[in-house]
């Protein structure tokens, strides 16, 4: 089970690493949210992977606390649940912001408009490719 969910954690953060390295506004609020669900499993993970062991102590009970989970990681990742879906909720108004100031949705702005990005460079217009200026195909 161990190896299962340490192979499904870096899964999602090559995933997400992937997506965050992506220009487009959606793939890096995609790439934030995965990462956080990466985080939130290994989180979960640093507690003991035991099905069927409650985490709180019961009164009146006598037990080892080897019959139990630790509580801490999963109050832990309740709280990162929350806070992931605010910060995913933020971004995604910020890229609807951007997206309807800039009509485009890359992040650094670089994307040049359709128009220009199919026209040729400045001085290669009528220029036959492989050969240098001012000679001629025999």
């Amino acid at each position: 089970m161990e190896l299962a969910l340490a192979s499904g954690i870096g899964v999602l953060v090559f995933a997400s690493v992937y997506l965050l390295l992506r220009a487009r506004s959606f793939d890096v609020i995609l790439g934030l949210t995965l990462l956080s669900y990466a985080a939130n499993l290994l989180i979960f993970s640093s507690g003991r992977l035991v099905p069927g062991k409650p985490p709180v102590i019961r009164e009146g009970v006598p037990g080892n606390l080897a019959d139990y989970t630790d509580p801490l990681p999963q109050a832990l990742v309740l709280t990162a649940i929350v806070i992931g879906f605010a910060m995913t909720a933020v971004s995604i108004v910020v890229a609807m912001r951007s997206r309807a100031d800039n009509d485009n949705d890359h992040l650094d702005g670089l994307e040049a408009p359709p128009q220009e990005r199919d026209a040729p460079a400045g001085g290669d217009v009528g220029v036959p490719m492989g050969l240098p200026r001012g000679e001629e195909r025999p």
